[in-house]
């Protein structure tokens, strides 16, 4: 950059904002107001399921701005369980799956970590038991600590999926976190809830 600009705020009443400033006018806009107009907008994702469905009329009348968009999409907030396992806490590689999920917009509600006994990956992979993969893929789950994540946003369990890429990370499109960070099928880092009702359940 070879010239900044001077960055343009609104003057005291006494001064002349021209004279002091040659990229001013009084046609510029007052940054102050200008944001003021999106306080009511800061917490639509709050925990509080009413609050995320509407937003006050009275914030509304007050801002002058009305996103009829925005507010039919909050009906479609969701939550999908997100979990870095073995080898992706092994490899370091939390902070960079967590770095893609708040890149795309989506929200970190919950996050713990720790060591999954038996009986609960069992549990968690049930649908799963019939396979002949079952054995090692319960031995693997509980080799080591996982770190369980819940997100929230706006269609967020289909964007997850696709940010995750396919099981097998050789099929996986490139720029996924499985196509980009993982090998093996039995090694791919991170698991994501496939429907809204099993994010629920996972959560």
């Amino acid at each position: 950059v070879s010239k900044w600009t001077p960055l343009c705020v609104a003057s005291p009443p006494e001064r002349n904002s021209a004279s002091l400033n040659p990229h001013c006018s009084p046609a510029r806009v007052n940054f102050r107001t200008a944001l003021a107009a999106f306080r009511p907008q800061f917490r639509l994702f709050s925990r509080n399921s009413a609050s995320r469905c509407r937003l006050r009329a009275s914030s509304s009348a007050e801002s002058g701005i009305f996103l009829p968009h925005l507010v039919a999409s909050m009906e479609d907030v969701e939550e999908t369980y997100i979990m870095v396992k073995p080898d992706g806490i092994q490899r370091g590689l939390v902070g960079e799956i967590i770095s893609r999920f708040e890149k795309k917009g989506f929200k970190l509600i919950g996050l713990k970590m720790f060591q999954c006994p038996k009986e609960l990956a069992e549990e968690h992979y049930k649908d799963l038991s019939a396979k002949s993969f079952f054995p090692n893929l319960i031995e693997y789950i509980t080799s080591g600590p996982v770190v369980c994540m819940a997100w929230e946003g706006v269609g967020v369990v289909a964007s997850a999926r696709k940010l995750i890429g396919k099981t097998d990370p050789l099929q996986a499109e490139p720029g996924t976190i499985r196509g980009g960070l993982a090998v093996q099928t039995g090694r791919n880092i991170v698991h994501g809830s496939d429907s809204p009702e099993n994010g629920k359940r996972e959560i």
